[in-house]
């Protein structure tokens, strides 16, 4: 059975019920995740074929600070990075290093800031250079999944309604779902309750009402959906090395649909696509 509760009720940890915030919750997240969106609107200018992913890393903790905020990553269960980076074939949670990236790489930087308690969470697709049409081809999808899974959230629809429309458009465009990995409960904790599949049917899951916060975060990618996780207990990669993408906002329920807290301020959500 879901449990839903007013947030500030709740023990601060992931116990499995469901938050349901207010109106100073939405705005703590409002300033925190638009803090992350301009960091990642920086990062625009940033990537392309020489920097490495630890000078993106040390730009990320940089900018931080000096905004009075620090990585929610850093020293997170053990992982020693500011941001992760997730280059062609790496679905996801990519450790920064000294390797440069190369013309025609495709990367997601995926960037939570702390700020005042209040965790803001999203990922954005950058292309390195030029790219091929297949990998742009498979950004274009990966984006427009993301955004037909916001378009289903409302009040009274479940989560499963969310995971359905990123399913269908997504495999309708011969592309595959990752499974192994989903969206979140998002606040005061980095990661909380509900799980958001992006895969599914409209009358599963939870029940989606006004208050609840989550990040909606759709792995897509270009083969088959299965991934292994490697030996560094983080990389996540395709298994056939078929090239993934990820876009991912946070969002909270409102009366009549839903905000999303992690808009880019300068319009560069989508870098290099023409969508």
């Amino acid at each position: 059975m879901v449990t839903y509760i007013e947030a500030f009720s709740a023990p601060m940890k992931n116990t499995g019920v469901i938050r349901l915030y207010g109106t100073e919750a939405f705005e703590g997240m409002r300033k925190a995740c638009q803090l992350t969106a301009r960091c990642l609107d920086e990062l625009a200018a940033l990537v392309k074929p020489g920097i490495t992913t630890n000078e993106i890393d040390r730009f990320v903790f940089e900018f931080g600070v000096a905004n009075g905020a620090l990585p929610a990553t850093l020293n997170y269960r053990g992982y020693r990075k500011s941001c992760c980076t997730s280059i062609n074939h790496v679905v996801c949670h990519g450790i920064p290093d000294d390797k440069p990236l190369r013309e025609g790489d495709i990367v997601n930087i995926d960037v939570t800031f702390v700020v005042d308690g209040w965790h803001g969470d999203s990922s954005r697709m950058y292309p390195v250079g030029e790219i091929k049409r297949a990998a742009e081809r498979l950004m274009e999808v990966t984006y427009e999944s993301l955004m037909l899974g916001i378009a289903a959230v409302r009040p009274g629809a479940r989560t499963g309604a969310i995971g359905e429309a990123i399913q269908i458009f997504a495999e309708r465009e011969r592309c595959a779902v990752v499974r192994d990995f989903c969206g979140h409960g998002v606040g005061r904790l980095f990661h909380d309750a509900p799980n958001i599949l992006h895969y599914g049917q409209a009358n599963e899951g939870p029940e989606l009402k006004e208050g609840m916060i989550f990040t909606i975060e759709p792995m897509i990618n270009l083969g088959r959906p299965h991934v292994k996780v490697l030996s560094d207990g983080w990389t996540a990669v395709t298994r056939d090395r078929s090239l993934s993408a990820q876009y991912e906002h946070t969002v909270g329920v409102t009366a009549d649909g839903c905000e999303i807290f992690t808009l880019s301020p300068g319009n560069l959500f989508t870098p290099g696509l023409k969508v």
